[in-house]
């Protein structure tokens, strides 16, 4: 499939092409650096989705938007929540309280727990970042048509501009 780039600059593109796997690592580690450091799931979506942003605005937003699938992006935004559900709901499962991670029997349970809850949260973060920016670029690329004052109003003397006065 061939396209045509949104910038005219090689650099760019070749720049962005090159640097996006190792971002989305970035973004990955952030994630899973949150229990142990500063990071987390906020952050890793966030540094994820630019990545998005970035290859966008470098090789167009059409083709960008065309690559993504709208059904894995639902499921991303809906999978911190179903994480966070299961992560919180196993140490019930397991004979311990809501949110009790000591009780799961794998070695470092609250770790790995935490850790799961915080890719959860990225993956959420990320996906609704770039939802939004999906939603908000269609915007901009539907063509609209100028609608001045005076043509949005009801003609005068037609039913709607009486009713509105109280006529």
């Amino acid at each position: 499939m061939s396209h045509t780039p949104f910038t005219d600059s090689p650099v760019v593109t070749t720049t962005v092409r090159l640097l996006s796997p190792f971002v989305l690592t970035f973004g990955l580690f952030t994630m899973f650096h949150g229990t142990t450091s500063v990071g987390g799931g906020f952050q890793g979506g966030v540094v994820a989705a630019a990545m998005v942003i970035t290859v966008a605005f470098a090789l167009g937003f059409a083709p960008t938007a065309n690559w993504i699938d709208a059904r894995a992006l639902g499921a991303l935004v809906a999978s911190g929540v179903v994480v966070f559900g299961v992560v919180a709901l196993a140490g019930l499962a397991f004979g311990g309280a809501f949110l009790q991670l000591d009780v799961l029997p794998i070695p470092n349970a609250t770790v790995y727990a935490t850790e799961a809850i915080e890719v959860g949260i990225g993956a959420t973060v990320g996906a609704v970042i770039v939802v939004l920016f999906v939603r908000i670029g269609e915007g901009n690329t539907e063509t609209t048509e100028t609608v001045s004052a005076d043509s949005a109003r009801p003609p005068h003397g037609s039913d709607a501009s009486e009713e509105a006065r109280g006529e």
